[in-house]
């Protein structure tokens, strides 16, 4: 009876054939998926265009993509074996594209494509290339719109956050103005911060921005939950600023200050403000972030130089 024995250099052309094997199943899953979710995705892209909060859903997937492209010398170095913990992913696919079905509810069959790309990665390629590709995966999430059921208990206090913070820096200005609800009065016009002005659109825009500026300038995990955390009342303090702003514009000028053109560039410059506070806020973190708390470089070991013979 005779043993065959397999050397390495026999076992490693067996075992890349394998593995691109598993990588053309998952790209097949994925055609499918892609076939399958096509109207759910076109109406998703539909719904960035129509709706101005939510425009920076054409950016998340290219960066997605960039992120995982990022990670191609860790994507060689990781093992791609089949993990049946991606049938868990695409159970829940499964359960909330039905439930999504049939209660018209456009938020669960979006999230339910994203579920069934996690499982279908999880399944076909194993949980290695999964680590290796979480970020870019979750970060998708942040490109599905929010229903207006959810929208509308998160506008409206905005609404009056803005309004209320306004009125209150007008007073300090010596602008007489009265605010009642999301109105604001002021001596010539009325201004009604409605849901377009909540802050809502640049909250969205300013969370996104946040985790990209996090993830490509800090190490640090302590750092970038910060960051991205700040986002939020960065979002509200700045939005509240527009609305003073758009008040002391029509207070000297007139209604024509608070539409068209000089609104929306008003827009713009409260979101680069934005935009600055993040990187100031960035900057003094690196002044006053513990160094004992980053990621020290692993050191090499000293070079003990030629050897040297003792004498006997």
């Amino acid at each position: 009876m005779s043993t065959q024995v397999t050397s390495p250099a026999t076992a490693r052309p067996a075992l890349a054939a394998a593995e691109r094997r598993q990588v053309i199943l998952a790209l097949a899953a994925l055609a499918i998926a892609l076939c399958v979710y096509g109207p759910v995705l076109y109406y998703m892209a539909l719904h960035w265009n129509t709706v101005a909060d939510y425009s920076h859903g054409f950016l998340i997937p290219p960066l997605a993509l960039y992120f995982a492209w990022e990670r191609k010398a860790q994507l060689k170095r990781a093992r791609i074996e089949a993990s049946w913990w991606g049938l868990l992913p695409l159970a829940f696919s499964t359960i909330t594209l039905v439930v999504g079905r049939l209660g018209v509810e456009l938020m669960n069959m979006r999230i339910s494509f994203l579920l069934a790309l996690i499982g279908i990665v999880l399944l076909l390629l194993g949980r290695q290339v999964f680590k290796v590709l979480a970020f870019p995966l979750f970060f998708l999430f942040l490109m599905v719109p929010l229903p207006q059921s959810l929208v509308n208990p998160i506008a409206f206090p905005l609404q009056l956050i803005a309004a209320d913070w306004a009125v209150q820096a007008l007073y300090y200005l010596h602008i007489p103005a009265l605010r009642e609800g999301n109105i604001i009065h002021l001596p010539n016009t009325t201004l009604f911060v409605a849901e377009a002005c909540s802050g809502l659109r640049s909250l969205m825009a300013l969370i996104t921005l946040g985790v990209v500026f996090a993830y490509f300038f800090r190490k640090s995990w302590g750092e970038r939950i910060i960051i991205v955390a700040s986002a939020i009342p960065i979002a509200i303090v700045v939005n509240a600023l527009r609305v003073t702003i758009t008040g002391i514009l029509t207070y000297r000028f007139g209604e024509r200050a608070a539409e068209g053109a000089i609104h929306e560039f008003q827009g713009l410059i409260t979101f680069g403000a934005a935009f600055l506070l993040l990187l100031a806020e960035a900057w003094l973190l690196g002044k006053l972030w513990p160094d004992r708390w980053r990621p020290q470089p692993a050191r090499r070991p000293a070079d003990p130089g030629p050897a040297t013979r003792t004498p006997r």
